[in-house]
């Protein structure tokens, strides 16, 4: 009988942001005469008893770990994810980067089926604009070549009739070059959410296959900025996780230069800020603007910081606004949106999160052979059995508003 080493147990819990306490519960683990669930739960994990196969089953499923992880001699390595280029906030937890880990994990399984099918089929060109940049470089170079290989016209941008317009009019530009966008902020459901302060993008900066995820429980209005930013780690060839106004040096370059291509420095000066303006006035200026510019009151306020219009302290107080107006508006949307009928299908919602480029592959690679149904329900985070529905779903998606 193979034994079940107690270690793998406790790390395969952790790194599913499971307290023991919760993990009690979650398992379903029933107290015993003189030995209560909790205690039973450690004991397993000391390694005083071995679990049972059912048990064994549901750790696998709750934990999101497959079945034969729980065999194995020692507790991987944490896989490398890339670098971090994080500032955490003071009221951050373990258990949110347990959540990061495992969605990460599934974005670079996904990425490796993708990248190795480009190169079995011979599909693969190495993309040039991948670590053409270097850190030194000034933002207002690396935004240059941004519109230049991507063919990113802030014109058409600004046309779009609403922000998730936008953003597909600037997600589009992107993939036709080579780079896959995907929207995730879960593990596939509400209770997995992962928020913005823990990570508001992740890009692999890979030749062949450059991957940007996107998550989508970020404001729609910043997904544009989001993706430039990543688009921008991109070209200086970083592979790694970001979240909102980081402090490190690298991001704010990241940040100067998608500020650069949604928020020329030249428009600013249309604000007419004085000392005499009123905070009040320079909210109403801040959103006028962002609202005729399909991008973020947050990403207005945080360029006009940059460029030294408002002070630290004024644009702090101004993220800490617009982020109660946000949460406020999500949650008149919820109610709203309960009280409706009907809305987009999960087909078009999936659609839009996983992007045209990722399927379009997909369903190439299926007709030739090259991907079995199981491997492409990997990649597009569906089951084998719904993966021709979502490729057949195409002539019917458009753009949906998300909430």
């Amino acid at each position: 009988m193979v034994m079940v080493n107690p270690n793998i147990l406790k790390w395969a819990r952790e790194t599913a942001g499971y307290s023991i306490e919760a993990a009690v519960k979650a398992l379903a683990i029933k107290d015993l005469r003189d030995t209560s669930a909790l205690e039973r739960l450690e004991q397993l994990e000391a390694g005083k008893q071995q679990p049972t196969r059912p048990l064994l089953l549901k750790m696998a499923k709750k934990y999101r770990r497959p079945l034969l992880a729980f065999y194995l001699a020692e507790p991987p390595k944490t896989g490398d994810r890339g670098e971090d280029f994080r500032t955490l906030p003071r009221d951050y937890e373990e258990k949110d980067d347990s959540l990061l880990n495992t969605l990460l994990r599934d974005v670079i399984a996904r990425h490796g089926l993708i990248s190795s099918a480009l190169i079995d089929e011979a599909e693969t060109h190495i993309l040039k604009y991948v670590a053409s940049h270097k850190v030194t470089d000034s933002p207002k170079a690396i935004s240059k070549s941004i519109k230049k290989y991507f063919d990113i016209n802030l014109d058409l941008f600004r046309e779009q009739k609403t922000p998730e317009a936008a953003f597909k009019y600037l997600r589009d530009q992107i993939e036709k070059a080579g780079v896959f966008v995907l929207l995730i902020g879960d593990l596939g459901s509400h209770h997995t959410k992962i928020e913005v302060k823990t990570f508001r993008g992740y890009s692999i900066a890979d030749s062949i296959a450059p991957f940007i995820v996107i998550n989508d429980n970020d404001s729609h209005r910043a997904w544009s900025f989001t993706l430039l930013h990543e688009l921008t780690h991109i070209m200086l060839g970083q592979t790694g996780v970001s979240n909102a106004f980081s402090s490190i040096q690298v991001e704010k370059l990241c940040n100067r230069t998608a500020g650069d291509i949604l928020l020329p420095t030249a428009e600013l000066s249309a604000f007419g800020i004085t000392q005499d303006s009123t905070y009040e006035d320079l909210i109403k200026a801040i959103t006028n603007y962002a609202n005729s510019t399909n991008v973020s009151s947050t990403m207005v306020a945080y360029k006009l910081y940059l460029e030294n219009i408002i002070e630290q302290d004024v644009w702090i107080q101004l993220t800490e606004t617009y982020h109660d107006l946000w949460v406020q508006n999500q949650l008149s949307r919820t109610l709203k949106n309960r009280e409706k009928e009907g809305g987009p299908s999960y087909y078009t919602i999936k659609y839009h999160r996983v992007g045209s480029a990722l399927i379009d592959v997909i369903n190439r690679f299926l007709y030739s052979g090259a991907i079995t149904t199981t491997k492409a329900g990997k990649v597009l985070g569906v089951k084998p059995t719904n993966v021709h529905k979502l490729i057949s779903s195409a002539d019917t998606v458009q753009t949906p508003h998300l909430n």
